[in-house]
């Protein structure tokens, strides 16, 4: 398992420069003393999600009948079509912020603890059970960097300005779609394979 390509993947689905948008939207009626201790408490909430996942994910495949191949071939078409939407933004539904604070849903789960990442845990822990530790590393390197990008985001959105913003999150989408192909590719063969 490489370490560096799998905190890249997981931090390109993670997408905190795409999510930085959403997450003040949503957060904009919590008063502003509040709103980095909600952060925080949001992050650490998917962290957890995520973590949970990673170390149950070969026991959840085993009792779902999944094989490997199947998961990294859905795994790579979720992952495109996570990856399209950050290319070709549409109006997200999470943009109707209600008055209420956010508690997991929707700044947990599914911004940073969404299908695409636990698709990915669940893929990581099945391919490489022997790595888990390699793994949770590159869950931890990968959402520590989206945390702080995310802690810091009032100030990228200030420097970027819209546009600035939409520029790098395409970049980032066309990279995921990349990994996404491969990962389609590499469930096709090992599928192919048996």
């Amino acid at each position: 398992m490489n370490l560096a390509a799998t905190a890249l993947t997981l931090f390109l689905v993670f997408d905190p420069f795409g999510n930085m948008v959403i997450f003040h939207t949503v957060l904009a009626k919590v008063p502003p003393e509040r709103r980095r201790r909600v952060m925080i408490r949001e992050l650490l909430f998917a962290l957890l999600i995520l973590m949970g996942f990673l170390f149950a994910g070969s026991t959840i495949l085993s009792i779902l009948g999944v094989r490997p191949a199947t998961l990294s071939i859905s795994g790579g078409i979720l992952l495109f079509l996570i990856a399209l939407g950050m290319v070709f933004p549409a109006k997200s539904m999470l943009q109707d912020a209600t008055n209420e604070e956010p508690f997991i849903v929707p700044l947990a789960v599914p911004l940073i603890a969404g299908p695409s990442s636990i698709a990915l845990l669940l893929l990581l822990s099945n391919k490489y059970p022997g790595a888990l530790g390699q793994s949770a590393l590159a869950l931890g390197i990968s959402w520590g960097a989206a945390a702080f990008i995310l802690l810091i985001s009032p100030l990228i959105l200030k420097l970027l300005g819209n546009k600035g913003t939409a520029a790098l999150e395409r970049l980032m989408g066309l990279l995921l779609i990349l990994i996404a192909v491969q990962m389609f590719l590499d469930g096709l063969a090992a599928y192919t394979a048996r």
